[in-house]
């Protein structure tokens, strides 16, 4: 099993990091979240998440072992493989997330795309005293992008999400107009942009 990655990141995709570790290149997929934090050519430590399928080993990373932790947890709930997991992660911080199984919040869970009212319904049954203690969301959870990164990481985690690149642009520009002075995370203009484009769908 791999708990965790270190090396010099190589490559970053819309999707999907490649860390260098020992000469051999791993290809690790990541929420957008994860991806900002980020740098070719520097390095990093990612806790990763190996899943094994008849006919794939696909490695997940994430920016800390929490996340991992709740990546893991999601997928013990019927119906959520690592990819809806890591849809929850993209849209929502993990303590947004305990926070909404422990509260029963369902419009935050069906906020995230292939989440639906019944799909959130039965996490919540299935996940809340599982979910751990749950903690409050501070400000320094996240760190905030340099001003003109956001941009293109938050179109970037859009594009990973599904939808298009014209879609991504509008919704880029709508967040865009909203931003005045200190940047927010990239997560919190990620989630911004996902609910404006949940409107329009």
């Amino acid at each position: 099993m791999i708990a965790s990655v270190r090396g010099v990141v190589a490559s970053i995709a819309p999707d999907s990091a490649v860390v260098e570790v020992g000469g051999v290149g791993l290809q690790l997929q990541c929420a957008p979240g994860t991806l900002a934090g980020l740098k070719a050519g520097q390095e990093a430590r990612l806790a990763a998440s190996l899943v094994v399928r008849e006919d794939s080993l696909t490695l997940y990373g994430f920016a800390d072992d929490d996340e991992k932790q709740l990546f893991e947890l999601l997928q013990t709930a019927s119906g959520v493989g690592p990819r809806l997991a890591q849809a929850v992660l993209a849209v929502h911080h993990p303590d947004a997330v305990r926070r909404a199984i422990s509260g029963g919040d369902l419009n935050a869970l069906t906020k995230v795309p292939g989440i639906g009212k019944k799909g959130a319904e039965r996490m919540v049954l299935e996940l809340r005293d599982k979910i751990g203690p749950v903690g409050v969301l501070g400000a320094a959870a996240t760190g905030s992008p340099r001003p003109g990164d956001w941009q293109e990481q938050v179109r970037q985690g859009v594009l990973a999400l599904g939808w298009t690149a014209s879609q991504a642009d509008q919704a880029v520009a709508a967040v865009a107009e909203t931003v005045d002075g200190e940047v927010p995370a990239v997560p919190v203009l990620l989630r911004q942009a996902i609910r404006l484009l949940g409107r329009t769908r």
